[in-house]
């Protein structure tokens, strides 16, 4: 078994990067921060709105464009050059939150949508990435451990940042508010330094026949609509990506509902924040491990495995009594969150043709923008009709239950030698 290339881990430390973004600010510390530092002339609820439409259109931008992008890259060869671009802007904006001042929540508002853009836009062609720098019977191990990394990185730095609000003295800080405004600006260095390896060891193929953008542009719009079209042809490619668009839904709710879960059940502040560090740290050897199992086993027995682990979580929650129960429901989540995500992101790149990985991921992406809708939808639905938090997280079982249903009937192809994808 060939080890990982330099390519391929410098592919991966990318993943340790920009996930510092997910977690200090995406997740952290700027919906908290934007309500009581920036805002702080706004009402709760228009505060909340404002939020939500800066996370709202900027995922809805790159979910729409991300197809196109793609498009763009495979004709000219710009894929890594694209993720640069896009990282830039992020790693930028990123470091301006630093700047902005108190109460000037329109600036916080403009320049995090920015950052939201940067960070989603890199991450289609980190993800197409992936064909060039491994070999296809590694896709499974070196896509873990990429987001075993990023589990890992973005958890360290999430802590040191939570470490330097609680106790801001400790690094010569004036208070919590200076602290919060450094953890960004920590980001934006941690993410532009660990972006080097990739910069300079990871080469796309057919890189040096890159051509100008504009013809890029031109060329990727053409092809797009082609490139619909095969993929709708492409029976199992199509069948896997209705799977993953439902049980990725179902992930995504868990991971954006279990904090207000939690609180509607009385659980403190405290004990969530814990809970959300032990998924970190517990997801690093957990994504090794499950990509390890995924290339010597079977990718589709172990993502089934993991879709039913998430299944048997949602209904051990529903009668879920204390905090201890908690802690465990956190672990298991963490033993299964990086493998499903990793596997899905290595077995698609199995089933595509490598050639047009970036416009295919761009799809990929895309579906993964808006699976983060009936989820919740389905949650919120069953609470008000049945006023019970309990009944409204067994809901979520049905997208698992579907998902692994469709991606059962999937047979995994090889996406440059199958007959199905050969033919345009």
């Amino acid at each position: 078994m060939r080890t990982i290339t330099k390519a391929g881990w410098s592919w991966a430390v990318y993943d340790w990067a920009n996930s510092a973004y997910t977690t200090t600010v995406m997740a952290g510390f700027f919906p908290v921060f934007f309500k009581q530092f920036w805002a702080t002339g706004l009402s709760a609820n228009e505060s909340t709105f404002w939020l939500g439409l800066a996370n709202a259109v900027s995922g809805l931008l790159i979910a729409l464009l991300a197809p196109v992008l793609g498009a763009m890259a495979d004709q000219g060869g710009l894929k890594k050059r694209m993720l640069l671009s896009f990282t830039t802007l992020g790693v930028l904006m990123t470091a301006a939150l630093f700047l902005v001042g108190q109460g000037e929540w329109v600036w916080a508002v403009v320049i995090f949508s920015f950052g939201a853009i940067g960070f989603s836009g890199s991450n289609v062609f980190y993800d197409a990435l992936i064909v060039d720098v491994s070999e296809r019977n590694q896709f499974d191990r070196v896509s873990s451990l990429g987001y075993a990394l990023g589990y890992l990185g973005g958890g360290l730095l999430f802590a040191v940042n939570v470490v330097m609000t609680l106790h801001p003295d400790w690094f010569m800080l004036a208070g919590k508010a200076e602290a919060i405004r450094w953890s960004f600006l920590s980001v934006a260095l941690w993410w532009a330094l660990f972006t080097l390896p990739l910069a300079y060891h990871v080469r796309e193929a057919g890189g040096a026949e890159s051509v100008h953008w504009c013809k890029a542009a031109r060329d990727g719009f053409a092809q797009l609509g082609d490139t619909y079209r095969h993929l709708r042809s492409l029976r199992q490619v199509w069948l896997f990506l209705l799977a993953y668009f439902l049980y990725i839904d179902g992930v995504n709710t868990v991971a954006r509902m279990a904090v207000d879960y939690g609180l509607a059940l009385g659980f403190d502040a405290a004990v969530l924040m814990t809970a959300l560090l032990m998924t970190q740290f517990i997801a690093f050897p957990s994504a090794l491990a499950l990509g390890w199992l995924g290339e010597r086993w079977n990718c589709k027995g172990v993502l089934l495995i993991c879709i039913g682990v998430y299944a048997a979580v949602c209904i051990w929650s529903s009668t879920m009594e204390n905090t201890v129960d908690f802690y465990w429901l956190a672990t298991a989540i963490g033993l299964v969150m990086g493998g499903i995500q990793a596997l899905s992101r290595s077995m698609y790149a199995r089933m595509i043709p490598s050639h047009q990985s970036a416009e295919f991921f761009g799809f990929f992406n895309m579906l993964g923008k808006f699976a983060a809708v009936l989820g919740p939808l389905m949650m919120g639905m069953a609470s008000m009709l049945s006023g019970s938090a309990r009944i409204s997280i067994l809901v979520i079982v049905i997208l698992f239950a579907a998902g692994a249903a469709l991606l059962y009937r999937v047979v995994e192809v090889d996406g440059d030698h199958s007959p199905q994808v050969s033919a345009k």
